[in-house]
């Protein structure tokens, strides 16, 4: 049986209300009906158990999920992957010690949820120690109204959730700021901007400009000067060679236009490279 075993069970990315009201119309069960089931599950491998047992806690899938909505994620997301923490919850469930599978399945539920706010919220990692993954999920539940803290308020938190106080500023502008999206949106008015019509093209930058036009320019005078120290069969060579737009001609076909071999027009080119590097390096 696999971590997350695969069930047919409802999925919440169609329309959300539908799920949900499907998922409550499912009853829950009595611990004696969990007991069996989880018997049934974990001594016989039987899948249809351990359905009937997520089944009927999808509901607490949802009301957990419920609590997370301020993150900006979508709520079907935050379900599902709920439902992958109660599967995980399903499989390790043990009746004997006594526990229900409502309360069981809490902890799974929030971890698997927790994960996938930490990695997907704004795109950025903003708790990577458990101090501060603490702080990211409480902070919005110990503010005392939507104002920004007061430094007794960002000293006291601190001290409850044992980091510190600068972290608690930090957390707090994270959170509250917007997110804006990069383009604008087809709807917007013409006058409207985004803020991609304000980030920079570095190769269209002026003095990159500049600088580049400059560059090609003396790359121009250096290939030039190096040629000039050539005779002409090595130039023609060189050119056919490296310098053509069409590809250039091969050392055979100079070879035939010079009557020599193929060999010797490879030294004649090796000879010339070697000159005009030396020519480039005291230019």
């Amino acid at each position: 049986m696999s971590a997350t075993f695969a069930l047919p069970i409802p999925a919440a990315a169609g329309s959300l209300e539908q799920y949900i009201q499907t998922v409550n119309s499912v009853p829950m069960l009595s611990q004696e009906e969990e007991t069996e089931l989880a018997t049934r599950l974990h001594q016989h491998n039987d899948l249809d158990a351990a359905r009937r047992l997520v089944m009927s806690h999808l509901r607490v899938v949802v009301s957990v999920a419920r609590g997370y909505s301020g993150y900006g994620l979508q709520q079907a997301d935050l379900i599902q992957e709920g439902n992958i923490g109660l599967m995980k919850a399903v499989k390790r469930f043990e009746p004997q010690r006594g526990v229900r599978l409502f309360s069981f399945a809490i902890h799974w539920i929030k971890a698997e949820i927790h994960e996938f706010i930490l990695r997907n919220w704004r795109l950025v990692r903003v708790a990577t120690t458990k101090p501060q993954r603490k702080l990211f999920f409480n902070l919005r539940s110990m503010k005392s109204g939507f104002a920004a803290l007061s430094d007794k308020e960002a000293r006291q938190i601190a001290e409850d959730l044992g980091v510190k106080p600068e972290e608690v500023r930090e957390m707090e502008t994270r959170m509250s700021g917007q997110d804006v999206a990069l383009m604008a949106d087809d709807n917007d008015d013409e006058g409207g901007y985004a803020p991609i019509d304000w980030l920079a093209d570095a190769e269209n930058e002026p003095t990159r400009q500049i600088e580049k036009k400059a560059f090609d320019r003396l790359q121009r005078e250096g290939l030039e000067h190096a040629l000039s120290t050539l005779d002409a069969r090595s130039r023609r060579i060189v050119e056919s060679r490296w310098l053509a737009d069409d590809g250039g001609l091969t050392l055979h076909d100079l070879a035939a236009e010079y009557g020599v071999s193929a060999e010797r027009i490879r030294q004649i080119e090796a000879k010339a490279l070697q000159k005009m590097k030396q020519a480039l390096v005291v230019a």
